[in-house]
């Protein structure tokens, strides 16, 4: 079948030989059988994680015992056929969708680059109608395969880890930006707006930087926006003190480029604090009403300053947003029994 859709394919007789075709020829995508010779599907497949972690693998068998039911989370695994088949879809592949052409795909710029989206675009459509029910863990994501399949899928959220653990504060003087931090995150754009603020605000960063360039442009930003004696820049903190630092802030600033869904808004709202976001930043948008939990501007740094000082200026808005934010994430029924009850139905 993978060859009939242009791809090329490398084909292995034992666990063995699978493995040298996997070192030679550095594949986008791995096909096991649990049961091959010399070295079992499971255990190829830990020596092909450990090396590279990224890599999409699919296990197959023709073992004899009967799976109930199978549910997909992620490309390409939800492909798997089962006549019992349920979908969570957490992404899709999305260098072949909606970031294709633009400057974060690298599928794109390929010399193979459009038979291998057409080949994912061919399958997406064929396989993802075969399962029983099919979801996604945010309107972001339904919206993209409506889109890019003409498929129509409930969100179903859930929460973040721990979730237990977060809890309401006193009004601290700073905004709080947890987030691995790169160019989707935009805190480029955080330290852009907090320089045409009016009022004296303080950011909060915690997290690692993908790359160690971004992270010293970003400092080096801040002290050409002569903003850096308002900024912080924490790392990579232990999770207590995450829980402490959404305690203890004025409202969660996140503001990335198309989120799929981000964790930081739910452990935002459960924590009570005001939520400030973007109209382009995906997932959050969808537990942000402007005005209400908090913010949702433009994504340019004179509207999200604006949105910085109007949670500055008024202690009693904050606390309402907040308020409002922890309220609506008990409305929306986000715990785990009604995602395995919906999965399981």
């Amino acid at each position: 079948m993978l060859s009939n859709l242009g791809l090329t394919v490398a084909k292995a007789e034992d666990g063995e030989a699978a493995l040298s075709a996997f070192e030679q020829g550095n594949p986008d995508f791995v096909c096991l059988d649990i049961m091959m010779p010399k070295k079992s599907g499971y255990d190829l497949c830990r020596e092909i994680r450990s090396r590279s972690p990224k890599v999409p693998i699919v296990l197959i068998s023709a073992k004899s015992e009967e799976i109930d039911k199978v549910i997909g989370l992620k490309f390409p695994a939800y492909h798997v056929r089962h006549p019992n088949k349920s979908l969570w879809i957490l992404h899709q592949f999305r260098t072949a969708f909606e970031m294709w052409g633009t400057e974060h795909c690298d599928l794109s710029p390929d010399p193979e680059g459009k038979v291998i989206r057409d080949s994912i675009d061919s399958v997406e459509r064929a396989l993802l109608p075969e399962a029983r029910s099919i979801f996604a863990n945010s309107k972001t994501v339904a919206d993209r395969l409506k889109t890019h399949c003409g498929i129509e899928v409930p969100p179903l959220y859930h929460p973040p880890e721990n979730a237990e653990a977060f809890e309401a504060g006193p009004l601290g003087d700073y905004l709080y930006f947890p987030s691995r931090i790169n160019k989707w995150k935009r805190q480029d754009l955080a330290l852009e707006a907090l320089a045409c603020t009016k009022r004296e605000v303080k950011i909060r960063f915690s997290g690692l930087a993908d790359e160690p360039a971004y992270f010293d442009y970003l400092k080096e930003k801040a002290k050409r926006l002569g903003v850096e004696r308002r900024v912080q820049f924490l790392g990579r903190i232990a999770f207590p003190e995450m829980v402490a630092q959404y305690r203890g802030c004025r409202g969660v600033l996140f503001i990335p480029e198309q989120e799929d869904y981000g964790y930081v808004t739910l452990e935002g709202m459960l924590s009570s604090k005001a939520i400030i976001t973007c109209a382009d930043s995906g997932g959050p948008t969808e537990f942000v009403e402007n005005g209400k939990e908090g913010f949702t501007s433009e994504a340019t740094p004179e509207a999200v300053a604006r949105s910085m000082d109007a949670l500055w200026e008024s202690d009693s808005f904050a606390h309402e947003a907040g308020k409002r934010s922890l309220t609506k994430y008990k409305e929306l029924n986000i715990t785990w029994d009604h995602v395995v009850d919906s999965l399981l139905k």
